[in-house]
Protein backbone atom coordinates (compact mmCIF):
# COMPACT_ATOMS: atom_id res chain seq x y z
CA UNK A 1 0.00 0.00 0.00
CA UNK A 2 1.84 2.82 -0.93
CA UNK A 3 0.97 6.08 0.97
CA UNK A 4 -1.34 7.25 -2.57
CA UNK A 5 -3.27 4.20 -2.33
CA UNK A 6 -7.37 5.13 -2.21
CA UNK A 7 -9.78 2.87 0.27
CA UNK A 8 -13.15 2.12 -0.73
CA UNK A 9 -15.78 0.43 1.39
CA UNK A 10 -18.76 -1.76 0.14
CA UNK A 11 -21.69 -2.19 1.94
CA UNK A 12 -24.27 0.12 3.26
CA UNK A 13 -24.97 -1.59 6.75
CA UNK A 14 -23.74 -0.58 10.38
CA UNK A 15 -20.29 -1.82 10.02
CA UNK A 16 -19.38 -0.43 7.02
CA UNK A 17 -21.07 3.23 8.01
CA UNK A 18 -18.60 2.97 10.45
CA UNK A 19 -15.71 2.11 8.72
CA UNK A 20 -16.36 4.79 6.72
CA UNK A 21 -16.53 7.46 9.79
CA UNK A 22 -13.78 5.48 11.22
CA UNK A 23 -11.74 6.40 7.63
CA UNK A 24 -12.90 9.82 6.69
CA UNK A 25 -11.38 11.21 9.67
CA UNK A 26 -7.95 10.90 8.05
CA UNK A 27 -8.71 10.49 4.39
CA UNK A 28 -9.62 13.12 1.73
CA UNK A 29 -11.07 11.04 -0.20
CA UNK A 30 -12.91 7.64 0.46
CA UNK A 31 -15.30 5.57 -1.96
CA UNK A 32 -18.54 4.02 -0.68
CA UNK A 33 -20.61 1.43 -2.90
CA UNK A 34 -23.58 0.79 -1.87
CA UNK A 35 -26.80 -0.57 -3.49
CA UNK A 36 -29.42 2.12 -2.73
CA UNK A 37 -29.62 5.13 -4.36
CA UNK A 38 -32.12 6.59 -2.51
CA UNK A 39 -29.95 6.67 0.63
CA UNK A 40 -26.42 7.84 -1.33
CA UNK A 41 -28.83 11.08 -2.32
CA UNK A 42 -29.38 11.51 1.56
CA UNK A 43 -26.13 10.82 2.79
CA UNK A 44 -24.84 13.61 0.43
CA UNK A 45 -27.95 16.09 1.28
CA UNK A 46 -28.20 15.16 5.44
CA UNK A 47 -24.42 13.74 5.77
CA UNK A 48 -25.65 10.66 7.86
CA UNK A 49 -26.97 6.90 6.68
CA UNK A 50 -30.84 6.69 7.29
CA UNK A 51 -31.50 3.61 7.81
CA UNK A 52 -27.87 2.50 9.50
CA UNK A 53 -26.35 4.55 12.52
CA UNK A 54 -27.87 7.68 11.65
CA UNK A 55 -26.73 9.54 14.84
CA UNK A 56 -23.62 9.32 13.28
CA UNK A 57 -22.59 12.57 10.82
CA UNK A 58 -20.70 12.06 7.74
CA UNK A 59 -18.56 14.39 6.22
CA UNK A 60 -19.99 13.89 2.96
CA UNK A 61 -17.49 16.52 1.70
CA UNK A 62 -14.77 13.56 1.58
CA UNK A 63 -17.05 10.41 0.66
CA UNK A 64 -17.49 9.70 -3.17
CA UNK A 65 -20.82 7.30 -3.07
CA UNK A 66 -21.96 5.04 -6.09
CA UNK A 67 -23.96 2.67 -6.84
CA UNK A 68 -21.84 1.33 -9.66
CA UNK A 69 -19.64 -1.61 -8.02
CA UNK A 70 -17.39 -1.62 -11.10
CA UNK A 71 -16.92 2.10 -10.65
CA UNK A 72 -15.39 1.62 -7.20
CA UNK A 73 -13.22 -1.56 -8.08
CA UNK A 74 -12.33 0.43 -10.85
CA UNK A 75 -11.14 3.92 -9.12
CA UNK A 76 -9.79 2.27 -5.73
CA UNK A 77 -6.59 0.07 -4.60
CA UNK A 78 -7.59 -0.72 -1.30
CA UNK A 79 -10.99 -2.52 -1.53
CA UNK A 80 -13.19 -2.78 2.68
CA UNK A 81 -16.42 -5.55 1.84
CA UNK A 82 -18.92 -4.90 5.13
CA UNK A 83 -20.84 -6.95 3.02
CA UNK A 84 -23.13 -9.19 4.52
CA UNK A 85 -21.91 -13.17 3.52
CA UNK A 86 -25.24 -14.11 2.96
CA UNK A 87 -24.73 -11.86 0.09
CA UNK A 88 -21.41 -11.19 -0.84
CA UNK A 89 -21.84 -13.94 -3.92
CA UNK A 90 -24.12 -12.24 -5.38
CA UNK A 91 -22.73 -8.47 -5.42
CA UNK A 92 -19.62 -9.79 -6.25
CA UNK A 93 -21.73 -11.48 -9.98
CA UNK A 94 -21.84 -7.66 -10.90
CA UNK A 95 -18.04 -7.25 -11.09
CA UNK A 96 -17.31 -7.29 -14.90
CA UNK A 97 -13.71 -5.85 -13.78
CA UNK A 98 -10.53 -7.96 -12.90
CA UNK A 99 -9.37 -7.41 -9.02
CA UNK A 100 -6.18 -8.19 -9.62
CA UNK A 101 -3.76 -6.29 -8.20
CA UNK A 102 -6.18 -4.98 -5.38
CA UNK A 103 -5.73 -5.46 -2.00
CA UNK A 104 -8.68 -6.72 -0.05
CA UNK A 105 -9.88 -6.32 3.79
CA UNK A 106 -12.68 -8.25 4.76
CA UNK A 107 -14.53 -6.70 7.84
CA UNK A 108 -17.67 -9.09 6.85
CA UNK A 109 -17.28 -11.55 10.13
CA UNK A 110 -18.90 -14.24 7.99
CA UNK A 111 -18.60 -17.98 6.37
CA UNK A 112 -19.43 -16.99 2.45
CA UNK A 113 -22.64 -19.95 2.37
CA UNK A 114 -21.76 -20.40 -1.23
CA UNK A 115 -18.10 -22.12 -0.84
CA UNK A 116 -18.57 -22.20 2.94
CA UNK A 117 -15.54 -20.66 3.54
CA UNK A 118 -14.36 -17.53 5.56
CA UNK A 119 -14.16 -14.57 3.05
CA UNK A 120 -10.48 -14.01 2.79
CA UNK A 121 -10.14 -17.68 1.97
CA UNK A 122 -13.03 -16.72 -0.72
CA UNK A 123 -10.84 -14.18 -2.43
CA UNK A 124 -8.22 -16.04 -2.27
CA UNK A 125 -9.34 -19.45 -4.06
CA UNK A 126 -12.18 -17.68 -5.94
CA UNK A 127 -10.13 -14.80 -7.27
CA UNK A 128 -6.86 -15.66 -6.92
CA UNK A 129 -5.92 -12.70 -4.36
CA UNK A 130 -2.20 -13.49 -3.13
CA UNK A 131 -3.09 -13.60 0.55
CA UNK A 132 0.06 -11.09 1.52
CA UNK A 133 -2.95 -8.37 -0.60
CA UNK A 134 -5.55 -9.47 2.03
CA UNK A 135 -6.69 -8.38 5.47
CA UNK A 136 -9.13 -8.49 8.45
CA UNK A 137 -10.45 -6.08 10.22
CA UNK A 138 -12.29 -7.12 13.25
CA UNK A 139 -12.40 -6.11 17.00
CA UNK A 140 -13.65 -6.17 19.43
CA UNK A 141 -15.19 -3.18 18.53
CA UNK A 142 -19.23 -2.45 18.16
CA UNK A 143 -20.66 -0.02 15.25
CA UNK A 144 -22.95 1.88 18.06
CA UNK A 145 -19.95 2.69 19.61
CA UNK A 146 -18.15 4.42 17.20
CA UNK A 147 -21.22 6.36 15.88
CA UNK A 148 -20.74 7.89 19.89
CA UNK A 149 -17.16 8.20 19.49
CA UNK A 150 -16.73 5.85 22.28
CA UNK A 151 -12.94 4.23 23.09
CA UNK A 152 -13.03 1.36 20.68
CA UNK A 153 -10.12 -0.95 20.04
CA UNK A 154 -9.47 -2.70 16.66
CA UNK A 155 -7.01 -6.09 15.20
CA UNK A 156 -6.04 -5.26 11.78
CA UNK A 157 -4.70 -8.39 10.69
CA UNK A 158 -2.54 -8.79 7.30
CA UNK A 159 0.28 -11.48 6.30
CA UNK A 160 2.15 -8.11 5.08
CA UNK A 161 2.64 -6.47 8.27
CA UNK A 162 3.13 -2.86 5.81
CA UNK A 163 -0.29 -2.97 4.86
CA UNK A 164 -1.49 -3.99 7.97
CA UNK A 165 0.00 -0.84 9.45
CA UNK A 166 -1.10 1.21 7.02
CA UNK A 167 -4.84 0.26 7.33
CA UNK A 168 -4.67 0.93 11.30
CA UNK A 169 -3.21 4.28 10.45
CA UNK A 170 -6.13 5.08 8.55
CA UNK A 171 -8.81 4.13 10.99
CA UNK A 172 -7.55 5.21 14.18
CA UNK A 173 -8.42 8.43 16.19
CA UNK A 174 -8.63 9.97 19.25
CA UNK A 175 -10.81 7.11 20.16
CA UNK A 176 -10.10 4.37 17.88
CA UNK A 177 -6.87 2.18 18.85
CA UNK A 178 -5.82 -0.18 16.13
CA UNK A 179 -3.59 -3.22 16.61
CA UNK A 180 -2.05 -5.20 14.10
CA UNK A 181 -1.74 -8.93 13.53
CA UNK A 182 -0.50 -11.51 11.23
CA UNK A 183 -3.45 -14.32 11.80
CA UNK A 184 -5.62 -13.53 9.33
CA UNK A 185 -7.32 -16.84 9.36
CA UNK A 186 -7.34 -17.02 12.74
CA UNK A 187 -8.68 -13.62 13.47
CA UNK A 188 -11.18 -14.33 10.77
CA UNK A 189 -12.18 -17.47 12.55
CA UNK A 190 -13.18 -15.94 15.66
CA UNK A 191 -14.84 -13.26 14.20
CA UNK A 192 -16.92 -15.82 12.98
CA UNK A 193 -17.45 -18.00 15.54
CA UNK A 194 -18.03 -15.50 18.46
CA UNK A 195 -21.30 -14.88 16.63
CA UNK A 196 -22.48 -18.33 16.97
CA UNK A 197 -21.64 -18.17 20.71
CA UNK A 198 -23.55 -14.45 20.89
CA UNK A 199 -26.31 -16.87 19.44
CA UNK A 200 -26.28 -18.87 22.23
CA UNK A 201 -25.59 -16.58 24.80
CA UNK A 202 -28.79 -14.79 23.66
CA UNK A 203 -30.53 -18.14 23.57
CA UNK A 204 -29.86 -18.81 27.45
CA UNK A 205 -30.56 -15.19 28.49
CA UNK A 206 -34.13 -16.02 26.30
CA UNK A 207 -34.61 -18.95 28.39
CA UNK A 208 -34.35 -17.55 31.20
CA UNK A 209 -30.82 -18.54 32.33
CA UNK A 210 -28.73 -15.87 34.28
CA UNK A 211 -25.46 -14.19 35.06
CA UNK A 212 -23.88 -17.22 36.81
CA UNK A 213 -24.67 -19.40 33.40
CA UNK A 214 -23.73 -17.02 31.19
CA UNK A 215 -19.94 -16.78 32.32
CA UNK A 216 -19.54 -20.40 32.26
CA UNK A 217 -21.02 -20.52 28.46
CA UNK A 218 -18.31 -18.18 28.01
CA UNK A 219 -15.44 -20.01 29.54
CA UNK A 220 -16.04 -22.69 27.52
CA UNK A 221 -16.65 -20.79 24.53
CA UNK A 222 -13.36 -19.34 24.06
CA UNK A 223 -11.92 -22.66 24.91
CA UNK A 224 -14.00 -24.29 21.81
CA UNK A 225 -13.20 -21.51 19.68
CA UNK A 226 -9.05 -22.44 20.56
CA UNK A 227 -9.85 -25.66 19.38
CA UNK A 228 -11.50 -25.03 16.46
CA UNK A 229 -9.27 -22.18 15.44
CA UNK A 230 -6.00 -24.63 16.07
CA UNK A 231 -7.31 -27.00 13.86
CA UNK A 232 -8.17 -25.28 10.64
CA UNK A 233 -4.71 -22.93 10.83
CA UNK A 234 -2.30 -23.99 13.37
CA UNK A 235 0.12 -20.98 14.59
CA UNK A 236 1.35 -19.75 17.33
CA UNK A 237 -1.59 -17.60 18.96
CA UNK A 238 -2.59 -16.35 21.78
CA UNK A 239 -6.14 -16.76 22.65
CA UNK A 240 -6.67 -14.82 25.04
CA UNK A 241 -6.25 -11.92 23.05
CA UNK A 242 -8.34 -8.82 22.04
CA UNK A 243 -9.33 -10.30 18.44
CA UNK A 244 -9.77 -13.16 19.82
CA UNK A 245 -11.54 -13.42 23.54
CA UNK A 246 -12.59 -9.12 24.02
CA UNK A 247 -14.35 -9.78 20.69
CA UNK A 248 -16.04 -12.36 22.00
CA UNK A 249 -17.04 -11.23 25.02
CA UNK A 250 -18.59 -7.89 23.86
CA UNK A 251 -20.36 -10.01 20.99
CA UNK A 252 -21.89 -12.30 24.02
CA UNK A 253 -22.60 -9.93 26.66
CA UNK A 254 -23.20 -5.89 24.67
CA UNK A 255 -26.91 -5.46 24.09
CA UNK A 256 -25.82 -3.94 20.81
CA UNK A 257 -25.17 -7.31 19.68
CA UNK A 258 -27.70 -8.26 16.60
CA UNK A 259 -26.83 -12.05 17.29
CA UNK A 260 -27.17 -12.14 20.87
CA UNK A 261 -30.53 -10.17 20.28
CA UNK A 262 -31.42 -12.98 17.80
CA UNK A 263 -30.44 -16.07 19.86
CA UNK A 264 -32.99 -14.07 22.67
CA UNK A 265 -35.55 -14.21 20.29
CA UNK A 266 -35.04 -17.99 19.51
CA UNK A 267 -34.75 -18.92 23.37
CA UNK A 268 -38.25 -16.69 23.96
CA UNK A 269 -39.53 -19.37 21.25
CA UNK A 270 -39.53 -16.79 17.86
CA UNK A 271 -38.72 -19.51 14.73
CA UNK A 272 -35.69 -18.28 13.59
CA UNK A 273 -37.77 -16.93 10.21
CA UNK A 274 -39.90 -14.70 12.61
CA UNK A 275 -36.86 -13.57 14.38
CA UNK A 276 -35.04 -12.92 11.27
CA UNK A 277 -37.95 -10.96 9.74
CA UNK A 278 -38.66 -9.27 13.14
CA UNK A 279 -34.66 -7.74 12.45
CA UNK A 280 -33.28 -5.33 10.54
CA UNK A 281 -30.02 -6.32 10.71
CA UNK A 282 -28.41 -9.61 9.38
CA UNK A 283 -26.99 -11.81 12.29
CA UNK A 284 -24.29 -13.25 11.14
CA UNK A 285 -24.05 -15.91 13.71
CA UNK A 286 -27.09 -17.71 11.73
CA UNK A 287 -25.28 -18.45 8.61
CA UNK A 288 -21.93 -19.33 10.51
CA UNK A 289 -23.56 -22.12 12.66
CA UNK A 290 -24.28 -24.56 9.34
CA UNK A 291 -20.76 -24.12 8.17
CA UNK A 292 -18.88 -23.95 11.34
CA UNK A 293 -20.27 -27.20 12.10
CA UNK A 294 -19.61 -29.05 9.07
CA UNK A 295 -15.93 -28.03 9.66
CA UNK A 296 -16.27 -28.87 13.25
CA UNK A 297 -17.64 -32.43 12.02
CA UNK A 298 -15.14 -33.00 9.09
CA UNK A 299 -12.24 -31.60 11.68
CA UNK A 300 -13.36 -34.44 14.51
CA UNK A 301 -13.57 -31.45 16.63
CA UNK A 302 -15.66 -31.04 19.81
CA UNK A 303 -17.55 -28.27 19.80
CA UNK A 304 -20.68 -28.51 21.94
CA UNK A 305 -21.92 -25.20 21.91
CA UNK A 306 -21.94 -24.89 18.07
CA UNK A 307 -22.97 -28.22 17.59
CA UNK A 308 -26.58 -27.30 20.22
CA UNK A 309 -27.15 -23.71 18.29
CA UNK A 310 -26.78 -25.80 14.98
CA UNK A 311 -28.95 -28.14 15.96
CA UNK A 312 -31.60 -25.46 17.40
CA UNK A 313 -31.09 -23.48 14.50
CA UNK A 314 -31.18 -25.90 11.19
CA UNK A 315 -33.04 -29.20 12.86
CA UNK A 316 -35.68 -27.11 14.68
CA UNK A 317 -34.51 -29.06 18.27
CA UNK A 318 -36.65 -27.82 20.72
CA UNK A 319 -33.97 -24.44 22.56
CA UNK A 320 -34.99 -25.70 26.27
CA UNK A 321 -34.03 -29.42 25.64
CA UNK A 322 -30.91 -28.99 23.68
CA UNK A 323 -29.96 -26.29 26.49
CA UNK A 324 -30.58 -28.59 29.14
CA UNK A 325 -28.19 -31.30 27.26
CA UNK A 326 -25.17 -28.61 26.93
CA UNK A 327 -25.51 -27.82 30.39
CA UNK A 328 -24.14 -31.47 31.33
CA UNK A 329 -21.57 -30.97 29.23
CA UNK A 330 -19.77 -27.69 29.95
CA UNK A 331 -17.49 -27.25 33.03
Amino acid sequence: MSEQQKIAVFGGGSWATAIVKMLSENLENVGWYMRDIQTIEHIKENHHNPKYLSSAELDANRLELSADINDMVAKYDVLIFAIPSAFLVSELSKLSISLEYKIIFSAIKGIVPETGLIVGEHFNREYQIPLENIGVITGPCHAEEVAMERLSYLTIACQDEEKAKKMAKSLESWYINAKTSDDIIGTEYAAVLKNIYAVAAGIAHGLGYGDNFQAVLMSNAIREMKRFIRKVHKMKRNINNSAYLGDLLVTGYSTFSRNRHFGNMIGKGYTVKSAQLEMSMIAEGYYAAKSAHKISQENKTKTPIIDAVFAILYDQKNPKKEFKKLTDKLD
